[in-house]
């Protein structure tokens, strides 16, 4: 290779690795301690505040959505193996997909957003919220 196309490459490679420096700073995070509100999700909440303590989640759930920063909101489901899954698989573990997305209540955007799915989940919801709150924990920013 020519040494001005090594020069032109470093030099792009540079700028790039910067630009995305400078972009993940300005990407919108939540603060540990934060106030947040759960809204209803089909029953899938009841599993899902169980795993925010059980995972040590640093947020703070209210129970008013006034007395939050921000909110966050899902969806859930389940199904149940079925008798072919059952005879031809051997297993009785239910297949469950979960989303959920944490929203700041000021400004309206979404700062994090994960979505599960598993065709064998032995704990069924359980497992689904826990992997929800786990990822959620892991972008939670501390300082």
């Amino acid at each position: 290779m020519p040494k001005k196309t090594l020069i032109r490459l470093a030099t792009f490679l540079t700028v790039f690795i910067l630009f995305a420096a400078m972009k993940a700073k300005d990407q919108p995070s939540i603060p540990a301690g934060s106030k947040v509100y759960i809204a209803e999700m089909g029953g899938f909440e009841t599993y899902f505040k169980a795993a925010l303590e059980s995972k040590k989640v640093p947020l703070q759930v209210v129970k008013k959505k006034e007395d939050a920063a921000y909110e966050i909101t899902g969806t859930s489901g389940s199904e149940k193996a079925g008798a072919a899954k059952k005879i031809l698989l051997g297993s009785w573990h239910s297949k469950e997909e979960a989303s959920i997305q944490v929203s700041d209540l000021k400004t309206g955007v979404i700062v994090f957003a994960y979505s599960y799915h598993t065709e064998n989940s032995a704990h069924g919801k359980r497992s689904s919220a826990e992997s929800c709150a786990k990822h959620l924990k892991d972008a939670i920013k501390t300082q």
